[in-house]
């Protein structure tokens, strides 16, 4: 007869077992608070960090068929329901001068989610907002190209880092730390020590509207940001693609677990324009970004189509809200941003960090 496996064995086991929604595994998370092995029965007790019945129900019935493989007992699991979260109060920002923290993110890469921060940037600025942006997209920044950023940041005697200022707003990125040719190769510990030095060690100043470019998908960076900022909400971007919805779906699944606000939906690359002759080509199917916004019950801020402007413009590093103020799509962007504008303004409550 075979030695049954010990709790610790056990919890190794269910290290493969993922957060739902999330690249970390329930035992990073403190889901798992107790394993014992009985004669009878192995017992689990869980406390997850939501009240979502459907997220709760997928954790337990993952974490039964994982160690269902590996004792020949029944697998009772109890449920530790989790204390109601505790909103921080909008008059105690966690980055001093910061009055609204916006971040925009999407389920995969690809979609233009940094092309939509910087001109989303760009048009709150345009409506007379303070404007800082934070590229918090570690392994990818790319938002000092699309602003034309060469020059580094400044530092104070004590240490603080002094964002570069470019088109009146106040920019941060990975990107001004290590050169062009570098790759970052870093595990989550690093990038959490980063982005929290974002956080607290940058003189921001005072700002009406800090835009943070998240990274896509939803690892380690973004559970650092919404563990450590009070977002005021998040902008979701997608493309009318099944693959990108199904990812952007995950995204607001995110935003949803930690307790921050969606304010809506923006579909990208909606449709191809054609310059001569104004037709539509929907070349990436069409009308799903609607359709996903409406099943979650979030607003729809824009259509944003193909047109060659956008991209030039973040590859010259002139925004096109900045290089074309009256092109149609920046009368998009600039639309967009006062929607995003009116929801945050609004909003009674901030959302308190995952507990």
């Amino acid at each position: 007869m075979s030695t049954p496996p010990t709790p610790q064995e056990l919890l190794e086991a269910l290290k493969q077992v993922k957060y739902p929604g999330f690249s970390r595994d329930i035992v990073a998370f403190g889901v798992v608070k107790d394993i014992a092995v009985g004669g009878a029965a192995v017992t689990v007790e869980l406390a997850p960090s939501t009240g979502n019945a459907e997220v709760i129900a997928n954790i337990r019935q993952r974490v039964i068929e994982t160690l269902s493989r590996l004792v020949h007992l029944p697998v009772e699991i109890s449920i530790q329901q989790p204390d109601a979260p505790k909103p921080t109060p909008q008059s105690k920002p966690e980055i001093p001068g910061v009055r609204h923290v916006v971040a925009v993110a999407s389920g995969k890469g690809g979609v233009g989610k940094s092309t939509v921060s910087v001109n989303l940037a760009t048009a709150l600025a345009r409506a007379g907002q303070r404007v800082g942006v934070m590229d918090a997209d570690v392994y990818g920044p790319s938002i000092p190209l699309m602003l034309g950023i060469t020059e580094k940041p400044k530092s104070t005697e004590d240490k603080r880092l002094i964002p570069v200022t470019k088109y009146d707003m106040q920019i941060m990125s990975m990107g001004f730390l290590i050169p062009d040719s570098h790759a970052v190769i870093w595990r989550g510990p690093m990038i959490d020590k980063l982005l929290t030095e974002f956080i607290t060690k940058v003189e921001w100043g005072e700002l009406d509207v800090l835009v943070v470019d998240l990274p896509p998908g939803t690892g380690d960076a973004q559970l650092t940001m919404v563990q450590k900022v009070p977002l005021s909400g998040g902008v979701i971007v997608t493309t009318p693609q099944d693959v990108a919805l199904l990812d952007a779906r995950r995204g607001i699944k995110m935003f949803e677990e930690v307790n921050v606000p969606v304010l809506g939906v923006i579909e990208n690359m909606s449709y191809l324009l054609c310059r001569s002759c104004g037709h539509e080509a929907h070349i990436f199917s069409h009308g799903n970004g609607i359709k996903m916004a409406e099943q979650f019950g979030l607003p729809f801020l824009g259509q944003l189509p193909l047109v060659h402007e956008i991209v030039a413009g973040g590859d010259a590093g002139i925004p096109l809200v900045i290089a074309q103020p009256d092109h149609p799509q920046s009368q998009t962007f600039l639309e967009i941003a006062q929607q995003v504008l009116k929801q945050v303004e609004t909003s009674s409550v901030r959302p308190g960090p995952l507990q």
